[in-house]
Order: C-alpha cells, then structure tokens, then sequence
C-alpha cells in the first residue's frame, strides 16, 4: 500500500489569510512524485496544545507527517518542542548547527543574538536538514512507524530544503509515481462538464478523473499512479485523448497553458499580429499579452476608450451609432474592433464594451452584459455574453472570451460556442 502523509502547517498569519500557504502546494507536487498520497492538510496557529492536537490526529492516520514553520528563534517558533514532546524525544544541543549559525551572522555583518541559538536544538536521533538559504535548521526522524519532517516556513528556505533534503530522506518511502496531466475547457460550465463526463469518471480506477472550476473555463485533471512516470503517461495517453475527442475545440490546452499563452504561440507561428480595443476590460487584454515573452512580435497595442468620445475621436466609430445603439452594443463592439484594427495595421483585432457593474448603465443594461467584436481582414464577428458577478471577474471572463475569439479564427474553428 502507497505511504500517506499530513502536512501540517504553523503559524497564526496563514490562519488569519496574512499569507497563502504555498509551502503545501510545493511540498504535495514532490510527494506525488514519489507515489505518496497526501490526505490531508492542516493549519494551526502557534498555540502549543492546538498543535500538539494536531499532531496527534496526524499521526493516527498518516504514515508521514510534515510540518512548515515554527523553526526560528522567536517565542512563538514552538514546533520542534511540540513534535519532540508528541514523540517522547529530547531536544539535543547541536555544536555544528551552532557554528553554522555563528558563521551565517559574522557574513551577514548583524548581530548574533542569544535566542538565535534555540534554533540549534533537533530532536535527539534525528537527521539534521541543513538550511543554506536561512537560519532554521530542518530535520527528520523516524518514531512509532511514523516518519516525521520539520520544515521551515518562508518559501525561500522551504522549498529548496524540501527539495534537497526532505525529498532524498523519504525516498525509500517511494511506491512508483502519481502524475497529474489537466486538460484546459473554455466554453462550458463545471456542472455541463460533469454532467457529460459523469458516467466515465465513476468507472475509471487508474486514471482517475475529476472536473476544477476556474476563472471562467473549467480544468480537468487526469491523475494516474504508475511504476514509473512513463507508467503513469501512458495510462493517461489514451484517456486524454478519448477526452480530446469527445469535448472537441472546447479544449485550448494542457497543464499550465492560458488562453493568452496559447494565442501568442498560434499567432507567432503563423506570423500574425494582434491589436486591441478595450471599453470595460480597462486594458487587461493588452496587459494580459504583453506580460508573456514575445509578445513584441505579435502584439502592437491598444486603445482604452472609455469613454464614447474616444471611440468616436480614436476608433472612428459613429457618433450617430453611439446615440442610437449606446456604447454597450453589438453594433459598438463590432466598429471598434474595426476601427483598432485599422489604426494599429494588425491582421486581427479584439475590441470589448460591456457593463462591469457595480451598476446598470445609463441605457439600463444589466450588470455583466458585454460584447466582444473581432475583426480581421474581410470580416467581423461579435460575441455577446452576459454573467453577472462581481467586477473583476466580468473584467476576466470578458478578456478570455476575447482570447478565445482569436484561437478559433486562427485555428479555423467556429467562432460560435
């Protein structure tokens, strides 16, 4: 049976959402590339018995138990006494970590202050993790069938450490590998998704299958265990690609793909350029594009025309077409589009006018109604959408529709979902 572990993560900041807690993400990455399953993650505020509490669930149900944080030299730094009293074992002064700590101060030029050397007390027995990117010692050690792990906290220590010397201390923990590969859907809810899939993802085993939502599109994870991580793809392989088949051009990529990403690379392969016009999207399609490498060789620019005098004064669109249809309009959306393309020279050009609220606009329209036009060399097409929510994520959905627009024309799909 594959090994289970807890992550246990200390520190009230991460309770009070100060800070994320990243370090976990990390830490289940690697775990799953040795074929440990991770059941659970806990976090606690630096309170010794709530820890000590957590500690003792942990250990009735996992056969590995990590904790980040709680290293340094402060009071409330308490994991190393918690974890060494939960497992019966005495914390033991370690000449060598002191020295190092000695060391470390004298480089940096600060002073090296008395409670700095609570950091060079470990659990008697243990493996010492040494920690070149900080202060706090990590460590390991073995105890009633339970392997435990102490990590530091801050990301900068905790991953490299994790990575350097938790990973290579648990490897004879390894039972094969678990690999994960997320096919990325725009164009259909969570629900619409699940529904279609349901029946397939009750029967699978090995390849497991499982809808995320996401900001506006939906990702569907494949996870496999395997001997090896080629095991696992090719369980994968032919899941992908049944599912590949079935949701057709709904799927725009894979694992860490975006829609911008994937329109950058489509139009640079075929030498194409791009040019926005952006009313209620404030500039994020172009800021968007232009936050991957290369964009330069795609990307010209944009205009924000808030207001309807810059999209009539910049863009050209009617002033009599502003009066009748309102800027909120298919009519709108579609001469922006034109009229950006026309003035960047581009081969295609996203416009984007809609109300991202808080409020109805002055022609009434509700809260979440946006048009998005693309317009390219002997034609224009306009997609109306309208999902109230919040402003932001009007602003986001909006943009990937834009996106979305530009990978079906380029790809010769239709523009319609």
């Amino acid at each position: 049976m594959p090994y289970t572990a807890e992550l246990i993560a200390v520190g009230t900041e991460l309770l009070l959402g100060e800070i994320a807690n990243t370090d976990a993400q990390v830490i289940s990455r690697g775990l799953s590339g040795l074929g440990i399953n991770v059941f659970y993650h806990t976090v606690v505020g630096d309170n010794p018995a709530r820890l000590r509490q957590a500690v003792d669930i942990a250990r009735s149900r996992a056969d590995i138990i990590i904790t980040t944080g709680g290293l340094g030299p402060t009071c409330d730094d308490l994991t190393k006494t918690v974890l060494a009293a939960a497992f019966g074992k005495e914390l033991v002064y370690n000449e060598e970590a002191a020295r190092r700590l000695e060391d470390y101060f004298a480089r940096s030029g600060r002073p090296l202050t008395e409670n700095n050397y609570q950091q060079a007390y470990l659990p008697q027995g243990c493996t010492p993790f040494q920690n070149n990117w900080g202060t706090a010692l990590g460590c390991g050690f073995a105890c009633d069938g339970v392997r435990v792990v102490m990590l530091p906290g801050p990301p900068s220590e905790c991953a490299p450490m994790f990575r350097q010397c938790a990973l290579p201390y648990l490897a004879d923990l390894a039972d094969g590998v678990i690999y994960s590969r997320s096919l990325r859907i725009f164009g259909r809810g969570e629900s619409a998704v699940e529904a279609l899939l349901r029946d397939r993802m009750n029967a699978m085993e090995n390849p497991t299958l499982a809808p995320y939502a996401k900001e506006g599109e939906v990702e569907l994870r494949l996870t496999a265990r395997g001997d090896t991580e080629a095991a696992a793809q090719a369980l994968i392989a032919p899941e992908e690609a049944a599912l590949r088949a079935m949701l057709g051009d709904l799927v725009y990529g894979a694992d860490e793909d975006s829609l911008e990403g994937v329109c950058l690379a489509l139009l640079r392969e075929r030498g194409l350029t791009l040019s926005a016009a952006e009313s209620c999207t404030g500039g994020l399609v172009a800021q968007r594009i232009t936050a991957l490498p290369g964009a330069s060789a795609v990307f010209k620019g944009g205009v924000v025309s808030y207001w309807s005098e810059v999209k009539a004064g910049v863009l050209g669109v009617p002033e009599d077409m502003l009066e009748e249809q309102g800027a909120v309009s298919a009519p709108v959306a579609r001469a922006m589009a034109r009229g950006v393309r026309a003035l960047m020279g581009t081969d295609l050009a996203i416009s984007v006018t809609g109300v991202a609220g808080p409020d109805r606009d002055e022609r009434d329209n509700p809260v979440g109604l946006v048009y998005i036009g693309l317009a390219w060399d002997g034609g224009d097409y306009v997609r109306e959408i309208c999902n109230p929510g919040p402003r932001e994520r009007i602003r986001r959905l909006a943009a990937n529709h834009g996106f979305d627009l530009v990978r079906r024309k380029v790809l010769g799909l239709g523009l319609e979902l």
